[in-house]
């Protein structure tokens, strides 16, 4: 048996219960100490807090600590030993990079089913109005903006060159007029990126897919933020990868759990959104930002960042790609949110050394990708169309955010991180989860934190798009359908 040591004073903060879920207090309190102790955060010889001191720290009864720790028994994760207490049981060493990843326990992370509903929930709520959606409304998008950008597409050039644009196969990098666009645009917002460092893809989505697949093999350990986007844990999930979850806040990660899985498990990749992060709407402080890389280089893994929702952002928001230079990052956005959800125009600009391995990746997941697509996006982005059209947008969600955070105020929710951007954190004080089912029934589509989470799991938070709970109506619904699940 490895040294024991005494961690209680160690562990991270309470879990939050729920006591309208579907699973008893000691299963939740019994998944979180799993994920804990598999995570090796509580690392095998540690002794885990005593039956009075548990129940004091998780406000539950003796009772329910007893059996909490009877379930970590039989799962093998605790042994007990007399008069002393109970104690993490050493595990088999995790599979080395190469080797086969080990068969995966039972209740080991599947690949969340609730990923579906969130990209249902993306393509159209079924005509329900959806405060829980991930995209503008269609009225604040610019149809005739996106029209025009293509029929100058269109109507240019020599018709040799619209021939080549429209019947053949486009540059494996991506059109080289967006790419000198976007280099630009990069440089804006204080990212260096050559042309050349920068590849084209179908959404931002697919970026994502393809930097995973060329940095990744199945079985290596990647930090994700939790909450965070239950459709790139899923990704992840079928590729292979071992997710490790870091606990999100305001300011970023929260950065003494990063080091500490990082120290454990040597992970190859962190995935995060560092601007106006889905679903609590926080920014990267600048501090966090600095730590963060520090730890990169420390543990030798890379990071992709997510700047999807650039464009709703102000310019001097902290980028991990501008202070790192691209030589750990790998910056990723798209347009699909702010120009429509069917322009799947995205890209990636990354280090030097790994940008033919990308293309290499891409060729083989799509050959090329739709150049009279990405030569309408560098219109928008050089006649300063976009530029405007994103002004026109922040104005809108500024008001809009501004009624939509007083309604959900007067209905005695709290904001977890400061409302900002499209999306807010908001805690109901109720199982969002049973919540949901209840509101679909009343014809509304919500977003439950159970979405967001790696490990399904009852919690009371819920994510809100600004731009689309404006209607006081589904407040109501809201508060009435709360009471009646207190009562």
């Amino acid at each position: 048996m490895a040294r024991t040591t005494d961690t209680a004073a160690r562990l991270p903060a309470a879990l939050q219960l729920s006591r309208d879920g579907s699973r008893t207090l000691s299963e939740q309190l019994a998944a979180h100490y799993a994920a804990l102790i598999r995570q090796r955060l509580l690392a095998p010889g540690s002794r885990l807090p005593s039956v009075r001191e548990g129940a004091r720290r998780h406000g539950v009864s003796p009772h329910t600590l007893v059996a909490t720790y009877d379930q970590l028994l039989a799962q093998g994760l605790v042994e007990a030993q007399r008069q002393r207490g109970f104690f993490v049981r050493e595990r088999a060493a995790p599979a080395q990079r190469g080797e086969a990843p080990a068969a995966s326990p039972p209740d080991s992370p599947r690949v969340p089913v609730d990923a579906s509903m969130l990209i249902r929930g993306m393509l159209g709520s079924g005509g329900r109005p959806g405060p829980g959606l991930g995209t503008l409304p269609p009225a604040w998008l610019d149809a005739p903006m996106l029209q025009a950008a293509l029929r100058r597409v269109l109507a240019s050039g020599r018709e040799d060159e619209l021939g080549a644009a429209a019947l053949h196969y486009g540059e494996p990098a991506g059109d080289p007029r967006l790419r000198e666009a976007l280099a630009q645009r990069l440089a804006d917002v204080g990212v260096r990126a050559s042309p050349r460092q920068i590849m084209t893809t179908l959404g931002a989505t697919q970026a994502l897919d393809l930097v995973s697949r060329a940095l990744l093999a199945p079985g290596d350990a990647v930090l994700v933020d939790e909450p965070g986007w239950s459709v790139e844990y899923a990704r992840l999930t079928l590729l292979g990868m071992r997710l490790l979850p870091v606990p999100r806040g305001p300011d970023g990660p929260d950065l003494a759990v990063m080091e500490a899985l990082a120290r454990e498990h040597r992970p190859r990749l962190y995935v995060t959104v560092s601007v106006l992060h889905n679903p609590t709407g926080g920014m990267l402080s600048l501090a966090s930002a600095h730590q963060l890389l520090q730890l990169a280089q420390a543990h030798d893994f890379h990071v992709i960042e997510d700047d999807t929702y650039a464009h709703l952002a102000p310019a001097h928001a902290p980028r991990l790609a501008a202070l790192d230079g691209l030589k750990r990052c790998f910056h990723i956005s798209g347009f699909s949110k702010i120009l429509a959800p069917g322009w799947r125009v995205g890209f990636v600009a990354a280090p030097p050394d790994w940008i033919e391995r990308l293309i290499d990746v891409k060729m083989l997941a799509s050959l090329t990708t739709p150049a009279l697509l990405e030569q309408a996006v560098a219109v928008c982005l050089e006649q300063g169309l976009l530029r405007r059209h994103a002004e026109r947008v922040v104005a809108r969600l500024d008001a809009a955010r501004g009624r939509s955070v007083r309604l959900a105020q007067g209905a005695g929710c709290e904001f977890v991180c400061p409302p900002q951007g499209l999306f807010g954190w908001i805690e109901t004080g109720i199982d969002t989860e049973a919540l949901a089912q209840r509101l679909l029934d009343r014809g509304w589509s919500t977003a439950p934190g159970s979405l967001f989470h790696a490990r399904r799991q009852p919690g009371t938070k819920m994510r809100i798009n600004f731009a689309t709970a404006q209607d006081a109506a589904f407040w109501r619904e809201f508060e009435s359908e709360r009471e009646a699940m207190r009562r």
